[in-house]
């Protein structure tokens, strides 16, 4: 049985969760509940190595995170490993030169899967006495991952520059504990399972843990050519090179579960460099073959250009399989995850470029939507669930990700893709494929009893002990305070889910008014027109001149500046008449860093550019900020965001925006203060860019009516000519040229359509 069997494929109303009665069982209530407090009050993670530069591959479930060097250290508590299904495989792997660690010269990934490592010796004190001088003798290390046989391919090449011959020891040594994701973080320290000795053979090393859960987890390495000796869990190879020649040494590295001792029914993947070369292929293959599915984009600028080859390139990376769906994890290495905001933010964000993974996206999150009511799992039935974890801990019920449902904003999020992915496919099918799920959701965000509401507006409180404390996207316990700097006291109305309401509310109305039933659309634009009406009376907050953060306890206001309020903007709830003085409090110099729009004013007594959502800059809150200001005509300002996250960008890795940075202001540094745990890549924040642009080159889809609006059309100061190649409306695809002309006004060339599709051009 495979590590998520149990969900596979099935309709809504059947079984939908992972096993948790495998192995131990689950623990009681209470027992459960006190191990979940203990998770949520030990942070987010107590990792020591910063993975700021970690060098990351993956391909499908599969995921290799590695310093620059390409090793995984064999000491201390950091984030680098090899993992799959929610459980680091490999924690410990290292490369060594006559015991001396080897320097880096350059290392890349610029394909998901695939990377390249230029070592060299240092100047080594060889046994014999003599000196070797540093960079003698070069490495050359490739690896390719390959998620169909669950396996690394690694070839490492080694050559001799020195016009002498050499004669060295070259030593790979592995570590392998098998700890799930929660333990890696520092959240669930021991492990419950037992763990085996490893096997070792001049063909193999072997790995094995047995889980609580009833899996076996085991990782093999299989050599191309037989070690001199094995020392533990070091393997070495004795070289000996003439001048100018070199020696490969091929390995592959297999991960297997099977349960009940049963070994793993897959042939064991040879290993050899052209088996590694024969990996990389097929991986481009695959790449290709799905790069051929989104539209294509390409400006005049060489820095935006770089940005959005590598956004694309990570959401691609960020792909990953469940059953017969595909979805975007959304963050590697922590949250390599289905989880339901994340991955809805991020197939909205890329709705422009391509809709499959938007209904790969929406048929998952129904067919785990919540049916019953649970306290453990925050579970109430209609709600869209916010996190799925496949690991040892969550199949044996210590964890409540099973999945868990504490997010009061991915219900909305849900039916707000579901009515954009309308939009721009001009169809329904979606729409009544899922319907039950549908109604499910629409009568959750409209039940008292479902949740707690403060003046009528959709809140969440933190009386489950076994929940989240913030269920916003500012989901860390200290992420949503109170004006004098106090973490603010449940139940909590946030600004920007009574915005996801009245979106949701609003564009599904007309999917309702196109099946017929004319109705139901009519109440729920009622029901999105009457909180409006009293979302701009109650969280308005005339002397700073921006939106409250949310109501609180006893009705009153969190009356702190945050960007959160942008989102209410990019809904559309906000009233014109306001919408100009929040942006210029979004803009200001207390909010906006030069880099970006920080979480929270840095004049808030909270204020901390180092907290993670209280005074940092996320890209993909300025992502939806920036389109919520070119809904209300702020062109000037949704540049300014723009401009300011490509050239944080910039500074980054292979242009890769990490999940946030830090809020210090650019005038002070030269460069985005890092955060050191952030994922990168990381899914919205991939998604940030590419988004961006498109809301600027103002496309506006009506699907239904086989039309694409350009509306008001602006270019990044950055940019003088974007063109745009198989953009995918309804049935039809549009390639579009934009162009600059005297000051900000852009000219829009149609270049080609096909099929029955029709473009508008609406430049002001």
């Amino acid at each position: 049985m495979g590590a998520h069997e149990s969900t596979r494929h099935a309709e809504p109303g059947s079984e939908r969760r992972p096993r948790s009665d495998a192995g131990t069982g689950e623990r009681s209530p209470s027992e459960r509940q006190e191990r979940k407090k203990k998770v949520l009050t030990q942070g987010t993670s107590s990792m020591a190595q910063s993975i700021a530069d970690a060098i990351v591959l993956k391909q499908g479930g599969v995921f290799l995170v590695t310093e620059q060097s390409g090793a995984i250290p064999l000491r201390g508590e950091h984030g680098f490993g090899l993992y799959y299904h929610d459980c680091r495989f490999l924690n410990g792997y290292t490369v060594e030169l006559d015991g001396v660690r080897p320097e880096v010269l350059a290392s890349t990934a610029e394909a998901d899967h695939a990377g390249v490592f230029r070592l060299a010796n240092p100047r080594i004190l060889m046994r014999e006495g003599h000196i070797m001088s540093e960079h003698d003798v070069g490495l050359r290390w490739e690896r390719v991952i390959d998620a169909d046989a669950t396996a690394v391919h690694e070839n490492i090449t080694v050559h001799n520059y020195a016009r002498s011959a050499v004669d060295l020891e070259v030593k790979l040594t592995f570590r392998a504990e098998f700890e799930d994701v929660y333990a890696v973080r520092g959240l669930m320290p021991e492990a419950l399972g037992k763990h085996h000795a490893p096997a070792a053979s001049d063909e193999e090393l072997r790995f094995s843990y047995d889980g609580a859960d009833g899996l076996q987890r085991a990782v093999t390495i299989r050599w191309g050519c037989r070690p001199d000796a094995i020392e533990g869990t070091s393997a070495l190879f004795r070289v000996r090179l003439p001048p100018g020649h070199s020696q490969p040494i091929s390995l592959v590295i297999s991960l297997s579960e099977s349960s009940g001792g049963t070994p793993a029914d897959r042939p064991a993947p040879s290993c050899s460099g052209a088996d590694v070369a024969a990996a990389k292929r097929r991986g481009e293959e695959r790449l290709a073959a799905q790069v051929q599915q989104r539209a294509h984009v390409e400006t005049d600028s060489l820095l935006v250009n770089r940005v959005l080859a590598r956004s694309f390139a990570d959401l691609l990376l960020l792909r990953t399989p469940l059953d017969h769906d595909t979805f975007f994890a959304a963050g590697v290495p922590w949250f390599t995850a289905l989880f339901g905001r994340d991955s809805l933010i991020t197939a909205l964000e890329v709705l422009p470029y391509q809709q499959t993974v938007a209904v790969d996206t929406l048929r998952l999150l129904a067919r785990f939507q919540a049916r019953e009511r649970d306290p453990w799992r925050d579970e109430q039935p209609g709600k869209i669930l916010h996190e799925l974890r496949v690991g040892e801990l969550a199949r044996v019920g210590e964890i409540p990700e099973t999945p868990y449902y504490g997010s009061v904003d991915t219900t909305a999020l849900f039916l707000i893709l579901m009515a954009r992915h309308a939009a721009w496919t001009g169809r329904l099918d979606v729409f009544h494929e899922l319907r039950e799920n549908v109604d499910a959701a629409l009568g959750w965000l409209s039940s008292p009893e479902a949740h707690p509401e403060i003046n009528g507006y959709l809140a969440y409180d933190s009386t489950s002990k076994s929940g989240l404390v913030n269920q916003g996207w500012k989901d860390s316990g200290d992420g949503i305070v109170n004006e004098e700097g106090q973490i603010a006291e449940p139940p909590i109305a946030l600004v920007e889910v009574q915005a996801y309401v009245y979106l949701a509310k609003s564009e599904l109305a007309e999917l309702f008014e196109r099946a017929g039933e004319a109705e139901t659309a009519a109440r729920l634009r009622r029901e999105a027109a009457d909180l409006k009406e009293r979302f701009d009376r109650d969280f308005w907050l005339p002397e700073r001149g921006v939106y409250a953060l949310a109501l609180v306890a006893g009705g009153h206001r969190a009356a702190v500046c945050s960007s959160n309020a942008g989102h209410a903007l990019w809904a559309g709830i906000a009233d014109p008449s306001r919408a100009r003085t929040c942006a210029e409090r979004l803009l200001s110099e207390s909010m906006y860093s030069g880099w970006g729009i920080r979480t929270l004013a840095a004049d808030e007594k909270a204020y901390n550019p180092m907290s993670y959502h209280r005074g940092t800059v996320w890209p993909h809150d300025n992502a939806l900020i920036a389109a919520g200001l070119r809904r209300y005509g702020l062109d000037r300002e949704a540049r300014t965001v723009f401009g300011g996250i490509v050239r944080a960008a910039m500074h980054y890795r292979m242009y890769r925006l990490p999940e946030l940075f830090c809020g210090f202001p650019r005038a002070e540094h030269g460069a985005p203060v890092r955060y050191p745990v952030a994922c990168h890549p990381q899914a919205w924040a991939a998604g940030a860019v590419p988004y961006m642009l498109a809301s600027l080159l103002g496309l506006e889809p009506e699907g239904f009516e086989r039309r694409l609006r350009v509306v008001r059309p602006i270019l990044p100061r950055l940019v003088r000519r974007a063109t745009v190649r198989g953009l995918a409306v309804a049935d039809g695809r549009v390639d579009l040229e934009f162009r600059r002309r005297r000051g900000d006004a852009v000219e829009v060339d149609v270049l080609r359509v096909e099929g029955d599709v029709d473009v508008v051009v609406e430049e002001r």
